[in-house]
């Protein structure tokens, strides 16, 4: 299912990818294993549409917390956990919620989209968050298998959106099937509903994606990471010769 997941991605608009490692700690007694080399399972890449690029696939790794004592493994100096590319949590209590956001060191929180939150979110702990570059993640694929989960997303998702005004929001997929998948425009429209505006929709599926695999190097790398970009267009020279108000003055 990954192989064809990820074959699928490529034609619909996505560069990146990354196969998630799921750890509940409320089902049994888990450890951190060492993350499989997309090398092993993808001996050959798809081109991304209209590049020379190849796709690229990361690897993520999610604690389902529902304990303080399950935050422990993430503060621990696992070797394990430094492979993975991503590291998020998913938080099940709003004092578990608090930790995620000042205190742990990952690069997602997520949010439950499945059922009403028994918390509510507050504004501290969401700022610090924000503050330390850690994104916030809603899921779409439960709002297309539900209509009763499709309205605990678009609620769960609007209360996020009161207290962090839109900033720092990841929406994804998490799907197991090709037909869970969706476009990046067809999840930027969905963000909307969530009360998102066009540009933070846009941001959600681009380039806010692109912040979260950068905190994830700057985890890893315990220092920081440059990301350039060229410029497509050449920034016009602003005319500092005259100053504006006699400016007018010669026109008029």
């Amino acid at each position: 299912q990954n192989f064809l997941t990820v074959f699928f991605a490529f034609p619909v608009g996505y560069s990146a990818v990354a196969l998630n490692h799921v750890i509940d700690f409320k089902e049994k007694k888990q450890e951190i294993v060492k993350p499989v080399s997309p090398s092993e399972l993808f001996p050959s890449l798809p081109i991304v549409q209209g590049t020379s690029k190849r796709i690229k696939v990361l690897t993520r790794l999610t604690l389902v917390v529902s304990d303080p004592s399950h935050c422990n493994l993430l503060r621990s100096t696992s070797a394990n956990i430094r492979l993975y590319d991503i590291i998020a949590v998913y938080p099940k209590t709003e004092k578990l919620f608090h930790i995620a956001c000042t205190t742990l060191d990952v690069d997602l929180v997520c949010i439950n989209v499945t059922e009403k939150l028994p918390f509510y979110f507050r504004r501290p702990p969401v700022n610090m968050a924000i503050d330390r570059g850690i994104y916030f993640e809603l899921i779409y694929t439960p709002a297309i298998k539900d209509s009763t989960m499709r309205r605990y997303m678009i609620s769960n998702a609007i209360s996020l959106m009161q207290i962090c005004k839109g900033k720092n929001i990841v929406i994804s997929s998490a799907a197991e099937r090709p037909l869970e998948l969706r476009g990046p425009y067809d999840v930027a429209n969905l963000g909307l509903l969530f009360g998102l505006s066009e540009s933070e929709s846009k941001a959600a599926v681009s380039t806010n994606c692109r912040a979260t695999m950068l905190h994830g190097e700057t985890r890893k790398s315990a220092c920081g990471v440059v990301y350039t970009v060229k410029k497509l267009h050449k920034v016009e020279e602003e005319e500092t010769t005259v100053p504006a108000c006699k400016k007018a003055k010669t026109q008029a």
